[in-house]
């Protein structure tokens, strides 16, 4: 891998907002030449796959940036200060489609948009959780719907346009490529 050889001399922050902040950087470039670029400041977030009885449980909500509902993995920002991802996303589990995990299973971590943001998502997998009720925390979540797919029958979901979420689609394939769960394959 190549040395980055760029360096950043200095950040203003431009906007802070609930979520998120974005930064007007002055980067050096190895010619030596002083270049801006905008980044958005993201703490993070968990998501999980969870298989409860035989289905992915799946949570729709509305998603203001597209003004659509999405269909998603469980997920959510990590916005407690030193919390554990663990603890992160069995919070998350529990917020959005009422499910505590018994255990959780790490299956990667990715960066969500690395040309203007920060966000990376780490992504869980569990497949012993109980039925705890949801803690809805959110508007948003106050008005979702959680979707119950049997593992079988996710395949087709993935490319049908039903789930566009990149973080649900990297979970299930990670998840699937773990040999965590098996499901019909895409293109018959």
């Amino acid at each position: 891998m190549a040395d980055k050889q760029f360096t950043v001399e200095s950040a203003e922050v431009v906007h802070r907002g609930a979520i998120v902040h974005t930064e007007v950087l002055s980067v050096r470039t190895p010619e030596g030449d002083l270049v801006e670029r905008q980044v958005v400041r993201h703490p993070g977030a968990v998501a999980v796959v969870a298989i409860h009885n035989g289905d992915v449980v799946l949570v729709e909500q509305y998603r203001a940036a597209l003004d659509a509902n999405l269909i998603e993995i469980p997920a959510g920002k990590r916005d407690i200060a030193g919390e554990a991802l663990e603890i992160a996303a069995a919070r998350e589990l529990v917020e959005e489609v009422g499910l505590e995990p018994r255990s959780l299973t790490h299956l990667g971590t990715f960066v969500t948009a690395a040309g203007f943001s920060d966000e990376d998502i780490a992504i869980f997998f569990s497949d012993d959780c109980v039925d705890v009720g949801r803690a809805v925390d959110g508007v948003e979540e106050a008005h979702s719907v959680v979707h119950h797919v049997p593992v079988a029958k996710i395949g087709p979901w993935l490319v049908d346009g039903r789930i566009a979420d990149a973080k649900t689609l990297i979970g299930l394939y990670w998840a699937r490529d773990k040999g965590l769960i098996d499901f019909s394959p895409i293109f018959e």
